[in-house]
């Protein structure tokens, strides 16, 4: 199983990035994804997850209202569209594929991770 998430980069305060994460090796349609970060010198934190087909979802509450986290089964793929970025944001953000077809948000839930991918706002 590979997971490839890219689209991170240098944001502004206020601004928008679209993260993706390209899935291959598995039957991507039948579990479910999430989000994760981890900031410099802190801990990986949950911050999205959705189930297999997409109509459920759960967030951390401190990106509730500003990210919302989609997937597209046919193209193997799932996305973190995050508006309304703030400094706080700052990470290294990884996706991953859990165990089950169900929401997860331990990261316990989760048995293959991607690489990760830089997302830093500026103030």
């Amino acid at each position: 199983v590979q997971l490839q998430a890219s689209g991170g980069g240098l944001v502004q305060a206020g601004g928008s990035l679209r993260l993706s994460c390209a899935a291959s090796g598995r039957t991507f349609w039948r579990y479910a994804k999430g989000w994760f970060r981890q900031a410099p010198g802190k801990e990986r934190e949950f911050v999205a997850t959705i189930n297999w087909s997409g109509e459920n979802t759960d967030y951390a509450d401190s990106v509730k209202g500003r990210f919302t986290i989609s997937r597209d089964n046919a193209k193997n793929t799932v996305y973190l569209q995050m508006n309304s970025l703030k400094p706080e944001d700052t990470a290294v953000y990884y996706c991953a594929t859990a165990r089950l077809s169900t929401v997860v948000v331990g990261m316990h839930g989760y048995d293959y991770w991607g690489q990760g991918t830089l997302v830093t706002v500026s103030s």
